[in-house]
């Protein structure tokens, strides 16, 4: 599966590509969300993975742009929160975001969760 992840920490931007492409997936990096978007444009990745806060383009505003412009496209969506982001994560939600995880995160429960995008793609 190709996943893009969208993320300013550099530490968890490396954490989340070691583990992803250990568990065999295509994986593509955006610091921030004006680069994410570029690369989503261009790659159509099957899974993208973003932070909500990112210098330049939220992960609110990714998520819109995927829904509005590249529905066609299947592409889901895993938002990455920290702690007492609630609100933020209920507009995500909204927006047409499909799962969240909360920072920090399990290894682990990464795995977990994109293996279930994987399975839903493969029907």
């Amino acid at each position: 599966m190709k996943i893009l992840i969208a993320e300013d920490e550099e530490l968890t931007l490396k954490t989340l590509e070691l583990r992803l492409k250990k568990d065999g997936h295509e994986v593509i990096l955006a610091r921030d969300g004006r680069e994410a978007i570029s690369k989503i444009q261009e790659n159509l990745p099957d899974l993208v993975i973003s932070d909500i806060m990112m210098p330049y383009v939220s992960g609110l505003e990714i998520i819109a742009e995927i829904k509005e412009n590249l529905s066609d496209h299947k592409i889901s969506i895993i938002i990455l929160s920290g702690m007492g982001q609630e609100d933020i994560v209920l507009e995500a939600f909204q927006l047409g975001a499909d799962d969240y995880i909360t920072k920090p995160f399990s290894p682990n429960e990464l795995t977990v969760r994109v293996r279930r995008f994987d399975l839903m793609k493969a029907r």
